[in-house]
């Protein structure tokens, strides 16, 4: 990996905060021309630094307003268990997300649909029938404080 220096820094800052900015809005920002600004775009893209880019949707308007932080415990700990319970879950859409987590709990799912029916539905037809959960304790987002991509640099 290459060093970053503070241009690549606040390149990196912009782009987080409003990934649409144009190379020429970049260039603009950190004080280069656009060729410059393109090409370390280009390396912090090729370098993994910057792994995407997304449009971050309204849940509500969508009829998805309904949150739930869900923690996982495995009956069995071992690889091919393990394995299988990630691969059950990256096949639920409604699972947004999916830590592997130390502690009282193995995984930490977060779950986005429309409502408690939904929900319930949810755990009984799909998260119910994944082999080898122990338990699923659930946690409902009541509002939603702060929520960001930003990693801070």
């Amino acid at each position: 990996m290459t060093m970053l220096d503070d241009i690549d820094i606040r390149i990196l800052k912009l782009l987080q905060t409003n990934s649409s900015l144009t190379t020429k809005d970049l260039a603009a920002k950190v004080n280069l021309s656009t060729t410059p600004v393109f090409e370390r775009v280009k390396r912090l893209e090729k370098n993994g630094y910057i792994k995407n880019y997304i449009a971050v949707l309204d849940a509500e308007k969508l009829n998805k307003g309904l949150m739930v932080f869900c923690n996982v415990t495995l009956k069995e700990h071992t690889r091919e268990i393990g394995n299988q319970f990630v691969k059950d879950i990256l096949l639920l859409k409604e699972v947004v997300a999916c830590y592997n987590i130390s502690g009282d709990y193995d995984f930490l799912l977060k779950i986005v649909v429309s409502d408690m029916k939904e929900y319930q539905n949810f755990v009984l037809d799909h998260l119910g029938g994944i082999k080898n959960i122990g338990s699923a304790h659930s946690t409902f987002v009541m509002g939603e404080i702060k929520n960001t991509y930003a990693i801070p640099i």
